[in-house]
């Protein structure tokens, strides 16, 4: 059992008899009173969807729900539902957009290093890589000799995620992007 410090984004956590998915952590140090850190943590129900909020001291015990990863790629999108295909045993998994809909504008069908996470055999939520490679849809035109400075322009890539790119990047561009900053990571 781990302590509510030691806990990461897309953890899984059983709560109330019920397992939560945390997607959002935010960490607070109360000021005027001893005492150690407070975590807010975000999670979704994963049968549910249901959106809760918690509060829990640095040394609050969590017990973590059984996950499973799985390597997975995209295989299509159907209407607001992606479904991907397990890279070793050929099984698919549907994920609604709403569930997944932070990590969507880093998704092709050519990325790889994705994980689908699984709670009692159904996808609760994908894991990406720390860094992936999109091309860039548009992007206004690169200007000559503006290499050399540190003047960034907005970039919109193939899935839609808008990014800020150097000048000197132009359109057609495959790039580099951190997941976890959303930016600009070089020419890939």
């Amino acid at each position: 059992m781990p302590k509510a410090s030691e806990i990461k984004k897309n953890a899984a956590v059983e709560l109330d008899g019920n397992v939560w998915i945390i997607r959002d952590i935010e960490r607070s140090v109360p000021q005027g009173r001893a005492g150690g850190s407070i975590y807010r943590m975000r999670m979704y129900d994963v049968v549910t969807g249901a959106k809760r909020d918690e509060s829990f001291k640095d040394s609050d015990m969590l017990t973590l729900a059984d996950l499973f990863r799985r390597p997975a790629m995209l295989s299509y999108i159907d209407g607001d539902e992606y479904v991907f295909m397990d890279s070793e045993d050929y099984s698919s998994y549907n994920l609604r957009k709403e569930s997944i809909a932070e990590e969507s504008g880093f998704i092709t069908e050519e990325t790889q290093g994705i994980n689908v996470l699984l709670v009692n055999d159904s996808p609760v939520a994908i894991e990406l890589p720390t860094t992936v490679e999109l091309v860039i849809a548009e992007t206004d035109p690169s200007i000559k000799g503006q290499s050399a400075t540190s003047r960034t322009k907005p970039a919109t890539l193939s899935t839609g995620l808008v990014v800020q790119v150097p000048e000197h990047i132009s359109a057609g561009d495959r790039i580099k992007v951190n997941v976890e900053e959303r930016k600009f990571g070089g020419r890939a």
